[in-house]
């Protein structure tokens, strides 16, 4: 049996923080795990011996961080999206990522690595994909007066979808 490769993978950008940044990852994720680690040797664009990629896996999904450099920098155009289930795992993922970080309106922060994360629930994906606009334009609006998302205040559109 053929072994099932995962056909998208997402890189993450560091200047040089990246196996700092994944053994943080990994250490806030139950399932987190490194899978490999390439260093950079004589001659190459990075110092002999330092990390030059490391690839990682969250939840089972699969991401690739590369040490290269200053040539680019991390922004809220990527984000990864953790959706929980509950208050408590929000609170969690909020709390830990945002520290040394910032925390941003509507369940994202960024964390100290300069990575943007959208903490958020199954409700509002939910209620965007199975009620009225004008429904959904009642969840926006409650989400907009929100940084950390709050499932209590959103419990109230449960309705609209478990229905």
């Amino acid at each position: 049996m053929k072994n099932k490769t995962q056909k998208l993978t997402s890189c993450i950008w560091y200047s040089t923080q990246a196996e700092e940044a994944v053994n943080y990852y990994i250490s806030l994720f139950k399932d987190g795990e490194i899978t490999s680690l390439t260093k950079y040797g004589e001659g190459e664009h990075g110092k002999p011996g330092t990390v030059r990629t490391i690839s990682f896996k969250l939840f089972g999904q699969e991401f690739l961080a590369i040490n290269g450099g200053d040539y680019f920098k991390l922004s809220e155009a990527f984000s990864i999206i953790i959706a929980c289930d509950t208050q408590e795992e929000i609170d969690l993922y909020w709390d830990k990522l945002s520290e040394g970080g910032e925390k941003q309106m509507c369940g994202w922060v960024k964390d100290k690595f300069g990575l943007s994360w959208q903490i958020t629930t199954p409700i509002i994906s939910n209620v965007a994909t199975k009620c009225s606009p004008e429904i959904f334009g009642e969840l926006v609006k409650d989400i907009l007066k929100m940084k950390k998302i709050d499932i209590s205040v959103l419990s109230k559109y449960e309705k609209y979808y478990n229905s």
